[in-house]
């Protein structure tokens, strides 16, 4: 489900990491620089609380609630927070006539060089480019890129939670604690849509952990983050909750508001409430310089720990989902459709195969109750629509012709890629797509986006961190000519010519690309299984 929203929101700052790629996006998110965190090496049975007994010098007794200190709170919470270190492995990068980057130790060689002419024609020493051929120009593997942020552990046997994306596009991933001790860990699951990310530590050690709080915030609570801004280290900034139900442009899910100090480096980190129980994951900061101005945001604890849960059962997060774009609903729309009120969602468009089209749900109806819940506006119900698990059948009433009606529909899982979208929007099951595809590490798009296929082949929408397309150089925006010797038109096409290299029992497929380039040929390797 897709939301139109035309409300303005503060632009977020976004980054890969401390030393990583910025991202682009609605959302900026904010990046976090590591670094060792205080560690106590005494494992621990149970969730890491501040014991805050009458007693503790730290707190005024007997009515007041604000402490002296926290140092009582930061030296039982801090052992369970954790640097995320990120490595990604090296691409092949394929110069260009704008700025020549194929020849090693010189990053950029101007049209008006003397060498200009002989670099791009024979290429640098050692390279594997193509002398003469469009796109063919030398190749160098780029550095790997580092990222890095925070992560808090959350149970003894080494699960860490931390955003998504400050893992995204890892090939190898370490967690440090205290004195240096570091540990590499797995990916267990990711969720993009709220930006959470679920990690395993390949230790048997038990290791310090805290909890997710159960009890929900007010507003003018104490929050304590803890964190790795700019790789300083271990930093503890404290500050309250702001606000809550932030918008922030990120799907439908709300967001805390806090105005302890969060900066790059904080990312993934946890905040604490005075008893040592998580209450939100540091995800983004408004900052207009790209350093803290008092305004940063967190995944409430309620949503982080429904997540995680999912993630650690099943790898990824299973939502419901409904099928059609929708927009919230203003006092002159609902004039003009005779609603008594300006709440609910409009239909703007439905997609084609999803469960509204086949429910009979319309453009311009407005869905004003999900069972017996009333919809406020489009946010409010791709949230309720995402807490239902898919295949559940749900009465839907709307507004339609002046008159409320309610119809059953069963929902549908929400499409987790590029490649399932485009295969809904031309009408197929989620369920037909071929496996063959699974092979390449590419989703596709028909060119330019559309739901026509042409001639002119598929266009490459993503591609698998970490597979052989992306080490071969692919790219998003590439496009599909031919697959093992089979012209392509649409997906179908592609199935046909991996198919043909799996029937010859060939380890990899060539593909014939088109880039920004030219045209060149690239042998993927077929992932195995």
């Amino acid at each position: 489900m897709q939301t139109q929203n035309t409300n303005s929101r503060p632009k977020l700052r976004a980054s890969k990491g401390y030393f990583g790629k910025v991202r682009s996006g609605v959302i900026a998110l904010s990046v976090l620089g590591v670094a060792a965190l205080a560690f106590s090496a005494v494992p621990s049975t149970g969730p890491l609380k501040a014991q805050l007994k009458p007693s503790d010098t730290g707190i005024i007794k007997p009515y007041a609630r604000a402490p002296l200190t926290f140092a009582d709170i930061v030296e039982k919470v801090k052992p369970a927070v954790v640097s995320v270190s990120v490595r990604s492995k090296t691409k092949q990068v394929v110069s260009s006539d704008k700025k020549m980057e194929g020849l090693p130790g010189i990053p950029g060689i101007p049209k008006d060089h003397p060498l200009y002419e002989f670099f791009k024609k024979f290429g640098a020493p050692n390279n594997q480019g193509t002398p003469g051929v469009p796109g063919g120009g030398p190749r160098i593997p780029s550095p790997p890129k580092m990222a890095e942020g925070s992560g808090f552990v959350i149970s003894a046997d080494g699960y860490v939670v931390t955003n998504n994306h400050v893992i995204d596009g890892a090939s190898e991933i370490t967690v440090r604690f205290d004195k240096d001790n570091k540990y590499t860990a797995e990916l267990v699951g990711t969720d993009p849509r709220t930006d959470l990310a679920l990690l395993k530590i390949k230790s048997d050690k038990k290791f310090p952990f805290v909890s997710f709080a159960k009890k929900h915030t007010r507003v003018g609570d104490w929050a304590v983050a803890v964190g790795n801004p700019f790789g300083l280290g271990g930093t503890v900034t404290v500050g309250i909750v702001s606000a809550h139900g932030r918008d922030i442009g990120s799907g439908p899910y709300d967001y805390l508001q806090i105005d302890a100090a969060v900066n790059r480096g904080n990312s993934g980190g946890p905040t604490f409430n005075l008893q040592g129980e998580v209450i939100g994951v540091n995800t983004a900061i408004y900052s207009p310089s790209g350093g803290n101005v008092g305004i940063a945001f967190a995944v409430p604890a309620k949503t982080a720990a429904e997540v995680i849960e999912q993630l650690k059962k099943n790898g990824t997060v299973s939502r419901g989902w409904l099928g059609v774009k929708i927009q919230n609903i203003n006092e002159d729309m609902a004039g003009s459709l005779g609603l008594p009120e300006a709440k609910g969602a409009l239909i703007s468009e439905v997609t084609k195969s999803g469960p509204a089209y086949g429910a009979g749900l319309k453009v311009q109806d407005a869905i004003v109750r999900v069972n017996d819940s009333p919809i406020t506006d489009s946010r409010d119900l791709a949230r309720k629509i995402a807490e239902i698990a898919p295949d559940t059948t749900i009465d839907v009433g709307i507004w339609r012709d002046g008159k409320q009606q309610v119809v059953k529909v069963k929902l549908g899982r929400f499409p987790g890629s590029a490649e399932e979208i485009a295969a809904l929007e031309q009408g197929k099951d989620l369920n037909s797509l071929p496996k063959e595809l699974e092979k390449l590490g590419l989703s596709l798009v028909p060119v330019g986006g559309g739901d026509q296929p042409n001639s002119q082949g598929v266009t490459i929408a993503e591609v698998v961190s970490g597979s052989d397309a992306e080490r071969k150089g692919l790219k998003p925006g590439d496009v599909i000519l031919e697959v093992q010797g089979v012209k392509v038109k649409n997906h179908d096409d592609v199935v046909k010519g991996v198919k043909r290299a799996l029937d010859k029992k060939r380890p990899a497929v060539l593909m014939h690309v088109q880039s920004s380039q030219g045209k060149r040929f690239v042998a993927v390797q077929l992932k195995k299984g």
